[in-house]
């Protein structure tokens, strides 16, 4: 089921208003029914993947308090726990691979035999990827570790806990929750708050707006140059990659901020996923501030388990790298997000490097970072990334590299004269949708300085308000939904 379509639109409101009809003791079923029919609108054997994830991980978090909890030796209660954690990681990785990168490590397998001329080939299966799997299994894996370092005790309510796994808002494409957060939220039922209404709304209209205006109208000139790069050379490809850190930015942001909104609107607080990533001043600042959730799983629980920054400076490099690596396989099965990935971790290799050197010649006491410093800095930062998304939208690397050789082909002048609007979005289009990008950047401005637009919205004069809620509809409505180059799009992390 999509948030952006009239399904939704109907699922969501009886939800709401038969969560709050429903004895405060009840709820939690309530969410939970409507959670696994959420998940079942789009394939229904896959619940049962959801469910084995489920109980793999809360038999493991219940073995490991009762081990905690037994007249065990130090030694074997270590051991024990160390084998529960293993079997719950073994299993959900195990599903993970299977459906996601079995068909990855065949291909692989295949080129790698084909060119030793060694070894048997495989064919490859018919396998189709379940959406959200790795949100929620990435999700479960981070629960039981916690119950593992001893951070929660482990839940006893086999459906509370079932609840936290496939809460619909967050399941298919995050943010990745914490048992510490979601969890505890989940163990007390809410009651209707008019301001959590009035905000969550607001939020899931901006949600739409950033996904159905900008994203969606912004896929049409990056599949139209990248569809077509035999034609569409030189210029053509950077404009198009630029638009496609546009597109991938108001895509998975819209969808976190919709399901942010969601779930304020039944009483949860969910994981703010982006904070104006765009204004990072270094890309070791952008991923601070990009599928933050995702980021911090991979710090505490593998980053830091490798060694982190404590083993000295090449260690810590090699688990950068390594962390980078997996961060960009959990994106796709394929090397090109590798790649991706990879690129990534070198930019911070080398920035501690500079950094290091920096800080060993340079006089201290250096002036204040003045504006015109933080704007190239930005600028700088955002020209590194945009290179990087290159290989993530190419699909393979070798497809990445003739993108790059067609970059060489140079025509300055698509930039004047007209040319941008044959990419499949007409002029009064193309110029609504820079509107939007405008608008998009100076709130991530507000955002980036601390403040809360949608506080500082909702404190306005009731006219003001509902003014700009029925323009953004309107536009929603006229360039979004019912516009001339509606289509429904599927959400882009919807495949990871």
């Amino acid at each position: 089921m999509l948030f952006n379509s009239i399904e939704f639109i109907i699922f969501f409101p009886v939800v709401t208003i038969l969560y709050f009809l429903i004895p405060k003791k009840y709820r939690y079923l309530w969410l939970l029914a409507a959670s696994y029919y959420f998940y079942m609108k789009w394939e229904v054997k896959y619940v049962f993947l959801l469910f084995f994830s489920t109980t793999i991980t809360y038999l493991c978090g219940i073995l490991i308090d009762k081990i905690n909890d037994g007249e065990l030796s130090e030694e074997k209660k270590i051991k024990g726990k160390r084998f529960c954690i293993a079997g719950s990681l073994f299993l959900n990785l195990g599903v993970l691979v299977y459906f996601k990168y079995l068909n990855f490590i065949i291909d692989t397998w295949n080129k790698i035999a084909e060119r030793v001329h060694m070894g048997p080939s495989f064919s490859t299966m018919e396998i189709l990827l379940p959406v959200g799997i790795s949100f929620y299994i990435f999700q479960a894996i981070g629960y039981t570790i916690d119950v593992y370092r001893g951070d929660i005790y482990a839940e006893r309510n086999f459906l509370k806990y079932a609840l936290f796994v496939s809460f619909f808002p967050q399941l298919v494409a995050g943010p990745i929750e914490r048992s510490k957060n979601l969890l505890r939220q989940l163990g007390s039922p809410k009651s209707f708050s008019y301001e959590n209404l009035r905000k969550g709304l607001l939020l899931m209209l901006w949600g739409y707006f950033l996904k159905m205006v900008i994203a969606d109208r912004a896929a049409i000139i990056v599949d139209t140059v990248y569809g077509n790069s035999e034609t569409f050379v030189g210029m053509y490809i950077i404009v198009a990659t630029i638009f496609f850190a546009i597109q991938i930015y108001c895509d998975f942001s819209g969808y976190s901020t919709i399901a942010r909104g969601a779930a304020l609107v039944l009483g949860y607080e969910l994981t703010d996923n982006f904070r104006a990533p765009y204004y990072a001043t270094s890309v070791k600042d952008f991923w601070r501030r990009w599928h933050i959730s995702l980021t911090s799983w991979f710090r505490d629980y593998l980053y830091i388990p490798l060694g982190g920054n404590r083993k000295g400076e090449i260690r810590k490099e090699a688990n950068l790298l390594f962390v980078f690596a997996a961060s960009g396989l959990w994106h796709g099965a394929a090397i090109s997000y590798i790649i991706w990935g990879l690129i990534n971790g070198v930019y911070q290799v080398i920035s501690d490097f500079v950094r290091a050197l920096i800080a060993k010649f340079c006089i201290a006491g250096q002036k204040a970072e003045t504006f015109s410093d933080k704007l190239l800095k930005r600028i700088l930062t955002f020209i590194l990334i945009d290179f990087t998304w290159l290989f993530f939208r190419a699909g393979s690397s070798s497809r990445a590299l003739e993108l790059i050789k067609g970059i060489r082909q140079m025509d300055w002048m698509i930039l004047i004269n007209g040319s941008l609007y044959n990419l499949g979005v007409p002029i009064g289009y193309f110029r609504v949708l820079l509107l939007a990008i405008v608008l998009l950047f100076w709130v991530d401005g507000k955002k980036n300085r601390g403040i809360d637009v949608a506080e500082r919205f909702l404190a306005q004069s009731w006219w003001f308000r509902v003014t700009a809620e029925l323009l953004l509809i309107f536009v929603i409505l006229l360039f979004g939904c019912y516009g001339e180059l509606y289509d429904t799009t599927q959400f882009i992390y919807f495949q990871f």
